[in-house]
């Protein structure tokens, strides 16, 4: 994979947000409409459900604070690389980026690489907030532990987002599979309140998903600086998830590329 490459894929898509500067900005509202909403909920939830809440240090709003930031990525990682295909079918590009002598990881990584530093912004700006305004505790956090979980994070939801763009090289068209999964991540995998607060058959479909495993551990390396001995089990699941689903994807998404040159259909939408 070509980094001079992916790089360029940023710049390209840099210069495009920098065109919707107000957008940007109403991205940055949405972000603090959302920790004062969940803020004011916290005042009213934490005599309750701080039984739930122990094992991340009783209170309610450093949890979903966690929740919010890094579900970003959900987003970022199951929607960018099947909306740049989309959008390069649309302008009529995308048969002369898959002409170039540039591997497909290269282009999947670099269309994707723009969405996910964007994100890290937005998650920068949840964490400042809570740490500035609303005085939340970060001193306790492992950032070896979290870093690692992060990144098998990424690699896990890139794996799905590939497919997503290998259904659009085919089908032409939008994944609704895709917009499932990410409702189905929001209800199940701990975003806004703990798994344990779910019926046992709900809990037990949650722990098969990445993102339960993925906001456990980084909830636990940065609110109570659990290190990777006691987060094992949670990085286990999330690697099973990068090295095998991840490649996967990339031959999937290679085999769409070969069907769409072989049926002349690149250039169609």
């Amino acid at each position: 994979m070509s980094m001079r490459k992916v790089i360029a894929f940023i710049k390209r898509d840099f210069r495009t947000e920098l065109s919707y500067r107000f957008v940007f900005l109403l991205r940055v509202l949405k972000i603090f409409i959302s920790i004062f909403t969940f803020y004011f909920i916290s005042n009213l939830v934490d005599s309750g459900a701080s039984v739930y809440l122990s094992e991340y240090g009783g209170k309610y709003f450093p949890f979903v604070l966690i929740g919010l930031a890094f579900y970003e990525y959900v987003f970022a990682t199951l929607y960018s690389i099947a909306q740049t295909i989309r959008t390069e079918q649309m302008m009529g590009t995308l048969e002369s980026v898959l002409a170039t002598p540039t591997k497909v990881s290269t282009i999947i990584a670099g269309s994707c690489a723009w969405d996910i530093l964007s994100t890290s912004l937005s998650v920068f700006i949840y964490l400042a907030a809570g740490v500035f305004i609303f005085k939340l505790d970060l001193s306790a956090m492992n950032a070896g532990a979290a870093l690692l979980v992060f990144v098998l994070t990424i690699m896990s939801f890139a794996g799905i987002g590939i497919f997503s763009a290998a259904f659009v090289l085919v089908f032409k068209k939008g994944d609704p599979i895709t917009w499932l999964i990410s409702v189905t991540f929001g209800f199940l995998g701990g975003v806004y309140y703990p798994v344990k607060i779910l019926p046992k058959f709900l809990q037990d479909c949650a722990y098969l998903l990445p993102i339960t495993h993925s906001l456990d551990g980084l909830r636990l390396s940065i609110l109570k600086g659990y290190g990777f001995a006691a987060l094992l089990p949670n990085i286990e699941v999330l690697a099973v998830y990068s090295f095998i689903f991840l490649p996967l994807s990339v031959v999937f998404f290679k085999l769409a590329v070969r069907k769409a040159k072989i049926d002349g259909s690149l250039v169609h939408y």
